[in-house]
């Protein structure tokens, strides 16, 4: 089910990394552009907008369970949540631990929007996809989506996890329109070794966000960088999502970089 209309973007990167923050502030700061926006979770813990909404929302998968799955019964404002600044929010959710495919519930989250004409209004749709690169969780949003951004820190860990991201991406690229956009370098006051790998594999930072401390205290007021005080670092932070927002809207060239093996990456970045 195609999404039509909207410009949509899938972020990913390991887990722990800060997608869920990248993809908030982000949210935000297409909506200060103007933009008519809507987030989508992709995780079991359903904590991907709880700072743009100040709260944990019930699941697509949840609520369908208490109609029986008889979509035909509810309501957008039975899953769907406005968020800071008009962002719309939703969380997919997921299967129990060990019990189903998260990519099932990305296509039922899409099958209900456009059952309920909820994407003809809207120009930005931002998939925050969980972690794991094997699940068809991680996938699905691949179906849909324009670019991919990853985030990464500028560490081995993360670098390696992008790696793998990369070629993920790149094998959905063969027959989806999906391309990718960049990376984002976060939580890192250096960004070397991300522009090593990049510079080795043919891919491009698109975004700098360091290690400030702001952050970590937004996320626990359960709010965007928007919603903060006007301390320095914080509008620095802002200034960069906004950046970043304007570039992605715009358009940015597609990227195909060709993902290193692994003992490749080790020597690069592994070894003195």
């Amino acid at each position: 089910m195609k999404i039509e209309g909207a410009t949509v973007f899938s972020v990913y990167g390991k887990g722990g990394i800060g997608k869920s923050t990248t993809s908030s502030n982000l949210s935000a700061a297409f909506s200060k552009l103007g933009k008519r926006v809507l987030q989508i979770g992709c995780d079991p813990k359903h904590d991907s907008t709880f700072t743009l909404t100040g709260h944990l929302q019930p699941t697509v998968i949840d609520i369908l369970k208490e109609v029986d799955f008889h979509a035909e019964e509810l309501r957008p404002e039975d899953f769907m949540t406005e968020g800071y600044n008009g962002v719309m929010c939703i969380e997919a959710g997921g299967p129990p631990a060990g019990t189903g495919c998260g990519g099932y519930v990305v296509g039922q989250t899409v099958k209900l929007l456009k059952q309920h004409h909820l994407l003809e209004d809207t120009d930005v749709v931002i998939f925050d996809v969980l972690g794991d690169v094997v699940c068809g969780g991680f996938a699905a949003p691949l179906q849909h989506a324009d670019r991919a951004v990853i985030v990464t820190a500028n560490d081995f860990d993360s670098i390696y996890a992008m790696n793998r991201i990369i070629a993920a991406v790149q094998a959905k690229s063969k027959n989806y329109n999906v391309r990718l956009a960049g990376c984002v370098a976060n939580r890192s006051r250096e960004t070397d070794e991300v522009d090593r790998y990049c510079n080795e594999v043919g891919f491009k930072r698109i975004a700098h966000m360091p290690d400030v401390d702001a952050i970590r205290r937004s996320r626990l007021k359960k709010k965007t960088l928007f919603e903060m005080p006007d301390d320095e670092d914080i509008v620095q932070c802002r200034a960069e999502y906004i950046r970043l927002a304007e570039l992605l809207y715009a358009g940015t060239d597609p990227l195909a970089p060709a993902p290193m093996e692994d003992r490749d990456i080790f020597e690069l970045l592994g070894f003195d």
